[in-house]
């Protein structure tokens, strides 16, 4: 049982339970639903900003801040919170994100009290899911982020949100399916005693044909949503219709929730498998890097190419956790919440151009710069972050990632090879395209948007404080792993 303030627990339910509020408040206009939503994961977010600077100490590896409460008699199911190391970066992401993407959901007008209690539930199961300690508690929560991102797709996406949601659900909740089978065989395995803890699941031993059974059956629910090629199909459509305050939190921390898992379950839960696999991880990632970013070339839509960029920076997140040392480790976690910030950023200043110039074809864009010379320098400079420019928070994460790389065993040399040779230069021609921001000034477009807007300016201030808070973590010595 929980000896302290739950302060997790607090954190977890915090925004669904305060978002549920958002029902009862008088109808004065949706200045008052937006500024309620913001002041709420403005507080979530100094909430977990004190919790971690007061009660967690950085030194100590084990878990902290742990809770236990059975809810259910006949089976092992608890109430159970922890967070390490591993937790901390991706709940401060989830806060950062979600902050960021309530600020550019201020254009929603239409059902805006709907839209933002579903951002709040999905606030809620993304806290959940990094601070679970019990594996059916992280399928609950896993499965807490499907029915709001289907609602927010085909409700407030474009011409074809319903066919990609249906894409989109179809997908991710045939994925859960194998992740429902791999959370019921560890339970059930080996034991008179049903358990469903992470400490006891650690210390469990499976037969060799058992243990790569179950960690397919994860692989292939974390490929799904990380994603991972081919199971990637789902990705460009929905980012592509979705709105852009949905794409920060698809491309910003969803997409981010596959990477943990990988490392939660499969790599620490079934580490033998993870030794057998880790090379095809490598290789794998590998060409995602350069799949991802050959094809987003041919993408007329601006956030689907975008949307590709994303699919191939993860894949230095995958070559991370598959390159089994301690380096690659810590670049792939910093990687996670490197481009996790970045993706939803570049995301952002798509859709408010879009909003702006009411195009989303590069092929009939052409001097952006001129009508918006500030979504011009902010897209610049976190395209260059994007590039991984040294200097920048995309550098070090994949630097660090190169490193890890190039330290692991011998049988990797191949994946290093095509990593030095390829890789790279891939992700820089993906992310470099002059020609939209120089070109010929587009005679169509209706510059009537205003960048004076009150969520602009505080877009801005939001952004600069994130950029530093980067730059603390990447400068000190602070390990996640």
């Amino acid at each position: 049982m929980t000896s302290y303030f739950p302060w997790l627990t607090i954190l977890v339910v915090l925004p669904i339970f305060a978002g549920s509020s958002i029902f009862f408040l008088p109808h004065r206009g949706n200045k008052v639903f937006r500024w309620y939503t913001i002041c709420i994961c403005m507080a979530e977010l100094l909430l977990t900003t004190y919790v971690l600077c007061y009660h967690f100490q950085l030194d100590d590896s084990l878990i902290q801040l742990e809770e236990d409460s059975k809810r259910i008699n006949n089976f092992d199911f608890h109430w159970r919170l922890g967070i390490d190391g591993l937790s901390i970066g991706p709940i401060l992401l989830t806060g950062f994100i979600t902050t960021l993407a309530t600020l550019a959901a201020w254009p929603v007008t239409r059902n805006s009290r709907l839209f933002y209690f579903l951002m709040l539930a999905m606030y809620s199961g993304q806290i959940g899911l990094f601070s679970s300690r019990d594996l059916l508690l992280f399928f609950i929560m896993w499965e807490l982020e499907l029915i709001p991102v289907y609602l927010l797709l085909s409700m407030w996406g474009g011409k074809k949100r319903l066919y990609s949601a249906t894409k989109f659900i179809l997908y991710t909740a045939g994925g859960s399916i194998f992740l429902l089978i791999g959370v019921l065989g560890m339970g059930l395995y080996g034991s008179n005693e049903p358990t469903l803890d992470f400490e006891r699941l650690a210390n469990q031993s499976y037969p060799v044909t058992l243990e790569i059974i179950l960690y397919w059956g994860f692989l292939i629910t974390y490929a799904v949503k990380s994603p991972i090629i081919p199971l990637h199909i789902w990705l460009p459509d929905t980012h592509g219709e979705a709105h852009y305050s949905t794409c920060m939190l698809l491309a910003g921390i969803l997409l981010k929730m596959g990477a943990y898992g990988l490392i939660r379950i499969n790599m620490e839960l079934l580490p033998h498998a993870h030794s057998i696999f880790c090379p095809w991880l490598v290789i794998v990632g590998t060409m995602q890097i350069i799949y991802a970013a050959s094809t987003s070339f041919g993408q007329r839509n601006f956030k689907k190419r975008i949307a590709y960029s994303s699919a191939s920076h993860m894949g230095f997140t995958i070559i991370g956790i598959g390159s089994i040392t301690d380096m690659g480790l810590n670049g792939a976690i910093l990687q996670i919440l490197s481009h996790g910030f970045i993706g939803a950023v570049l995301f952002f200043l798509v859709g408010t151009s879009c909003d702006r110039i009411r195009l989303v074809y590069l092929d009939e864009m052409g001097g952006v710069s001129i009508p918006m010379p500030k979504i011009f320098s902010m897209f610049s400079s976190f395209s260059m972050a994007s590039v991984a420019l040294p200097g920048m928070s995309g550098f070090v994460a994949e630097s660090v990632v190169f490193f890890g790389i190039i330290t692991s065993p011998k049988y990797l040399l191949m994946p290093k090879m095509l990593i030095t040779n390829c890789g790279i230069s891939s992700i820089f021609g993906n992310n470099y395209q002059p020609k939209i921001s120089f070109n010929a000034q587009n005679a169509n477009y209706l510059c009537n948007g205003n960048w004076n807007d009150i969520n602009s300016y505080l877009f801005i201030i939001y952004v600069t404080s994130d950029v530093l808070w980067i730059q603390i973590i990447q400068c000190s010595k602070f390990q996640f792993f």
